[in-house]
């Protein structure tokens, strides 16, 4: 018999890298379900969950160490009954068919009222799949071919969570002054992420920074 059958609450691990985000979570929830886990990256969100086996974890999809798909593809070998849920401020498309392609059973953003995300909790949990419903139209697309999932969301993993804050500020054409002043950092903490992003994503300026951005639809 299923805990939901006994009467018995979910068991849900809360995947985000902003320890904030995760306590705001937990007390919308807790009253209604058991958090018995939580991560803030990929290795801890790996570790709690396969410790604690949940019904249903909650999962952002930018995590620091290769992203939510990365969790969801490490866990799933050794714990296949476990049910994913995204939970991200993220719309872009290729967040919601990454973390689908994954094995994820939905995507919700963070603007879901807390009845609306326990409601899709239990409904991922009973082995349906739930979607925010703009996003639901992502995946039809890319059933139909009308994606193309290939490489998809890898590359946006290859970047930290703030990596990715500091390169949609960079290509919405925000100087480094201004990025500074708008996540509460220093100039010479930009540059050394801008430095990074060029990097990992194999771009040499800016101009190429704001063009791929633009492709991913990100800006």
């Amino acid at each position: 018999m299923s805990d939901e059958a006994a009467g018995a609450p979910l068991r849900v691990v809360i995947v985000d890298d902003h320890a904030m985000f995760r306590a705001g979570v937990r007390h919308e929830i807790g009253q209604r379900c058991a958090v018995v886990g939580e991560g803030e990256d990929v290795a801890t969100a790996v570790a709690a969950i396969i410790a604690t086996q949940p019904d249903v974890v909650l999962l952002d999809v930018h995590l620091p160490g290769g992203g939510g798909a990365e969790v969801i593809k490490q866990v799933l070998p050794a714990a296949p009954q476990v049910k994913f849920l995204a939970l991200s401020v993220s719309d872009a498309a290729q967040d919601v068919i990454g973390v689908i392609r994954a094995g994820a059973r939905g995507y919700v953003t963070k603007s879901i009222s807390s009845d609306e995300l326990m409601e899709g909790i239990a409904r991922v949990a009973g082995g349906d799949a739930v979607f925010s419903p703009r996003l639901a139209g992502f995946v039809l697309d890319a059933f139909s071919g009308a994606v193309d999932l290939s490489g998809i969301d890898e590359e946006l993993d290859r970047l930290s969570a703030r990596e990715r804050e500091v390169l949609k500020l960079i290509a919405r054409g925000y100087s480094y002054k201004e990025v500074a002043r708008e996540l509460f950092i220093s100039i010479k903490t930009v540059e050394t992420h801008v430095s990074s992003v060029l990097r990992k994503l194999q771009l040499s300026n800016r101009h190429q920074l704001t063009k791929w951005a633009t492709d991913r639809h990100l800006i």
